[in-house]
């Protein structure tokens, strides 16, 4: 219960906040209204991301306590203000050619005009977001370095083809093009230019990794793909928190308009991600289930095929909340077996 007591109270204080705001607005059927939307805006934002806590995770627990600490305290400011407010904001400043004070004016005073700026440029985020993510999920599956295999043979052959150079980079490349069908005309530019920079990004993080590992004095291998820590590894999962966490900006909108209380909500639910990461990482439960990075990582998969999917198609959030959690559940039941398989064979041994 340690590991999540700063959550806890953090979610009492947004909480309070989302009560006053309501009462102030609507008395209290407004505090009521604001406190429940809140709450379940806290538990949807968890239940996309609880797929990102177990890969954050996986890329922590073998940092320095230094980056350690550094992610999960300055991470989170980003991750709450940065991403789930500023972002939004900066979205539509851009869009709409206007300053960021006057946005948040127009999302404070005009929430349904702030609404309709940032779902109409839904498109471009999903063509960022996914092709990130999907590199995220396609590099995982390649590592042809990877020893332990959740789908057995066919893991291990699929992971056999990351000795082709650069395969997932060509695969999101191919993709990103598919998915021009899926926009009008006048928005495929733009679509395509938001799909590249999600592809940049990811091969840049990945080149300042590999620059930090040949300046690094001591012969460490710091840039083992984020791995050991560092500007790279910090970079990379702020990138990753970002791709998913405008998912949940996007499906906040069709609870409420409010972006006050859109804001406390996912705030709750960041901060129980964070923790939970951190409590993934104290423990060991990657190492004591096996399968859970697996799991993880094919969440991240069909999340990424639902951003590019949703270009075109409106897919409920609480399709792409439930299905990450059947594979992280899916991958806990695979390892609970496999542990079970390895302590029988070691009594019989």
């Amino acid at each position: 219960m340690k590991y999540f007591r700063i959550s806890f109270l953090v979610t009492f204080i947004c909480l309070a906040i989302a009560g006053w705001w309501g009462y102030e607005k609507a008395g209290i059927t407004g505090l009521m209204s604001a406190l429940g939307i809140a709450v379940i805006l806290g538990i949807m934002e968890v239940s996309l991301s609880f797929d990102n806590a177990v890969v954050n995770a996986s890329v922590l627990k073998g940092w320095d306590e230094f980056w350690q600490k550094l992610f999960l305290g300055l991470g989170i400011i980003i991750a709450v203000f940065g991403m789930r407010l500023l972002f939004p904001l900066v979205i539509v400043a851009v869009a709409a050619d206007i300053g960021l004070m006057d946005v948040w004016t127009l999302a404070l005073n005009n929430p349904e005009e702030y609404s309709r700026h940032l779902t109409d440029h839904h498109a471009e985020v999903a063509a960022f977001g996914g092709i990130f993510l999907l590199l995220v999920f396609l590099n995982f599956i390649f590592d042809h370095e990877k020893e332990t295999h959740w789908l057995g043979n066919v893991e291990k052959k699929l992971g056999s083809l990351g000795k082709v150079s650069s395969i997932s980079v060509m695969i999101a490349l191919g993709a990103l093009l598919g998915c021009m069908s899926f926009v009008p005309e006048g928005q495929k530019l733009v679509v395509l230019i938001s799909g590249l920079w999600g592809v940049l990004i990811y091969v840049g993080v990945d080149a300042i990794s590999n620059l930090l590992e040949k300046e690094d004095a001591s012969g460490g291998n710091v840039g083992d793909m984020v791995k050991r820590g560092g500007i790279g590894g910090f970079l990379y999962l702020e990138v990753l928190d970002a791709s998913f966490s405008f998912d949940g900006v996007i499906g906040a909108f069709a609870i409420t308009s409010d972006v006050v209380i859109i804001m406390l909500g996912l705030a709750i639910g960041a901060m129980f991600v964070r923790s939970m990461t951190v409590f993934l990482v104290h423990k060991g439960t990657l190492d004591e289930f096996v399968y859970l990075e697996h799991g993880a990582h094919y969440a991240i998969g069909i999340l990424a095929v639902i951003m590019l999917a949703s270009m075109k198609f409106h897919i409920p959030e609480i399709f792409t909340g439930l299905i990450g959690v059947a594979f992280i559940l899916a991958s806990l039941w695979s390892s609970v077996q496999h542990r079970k398989k390895q302590e029988a064979l070691a009594l019989s041994a």
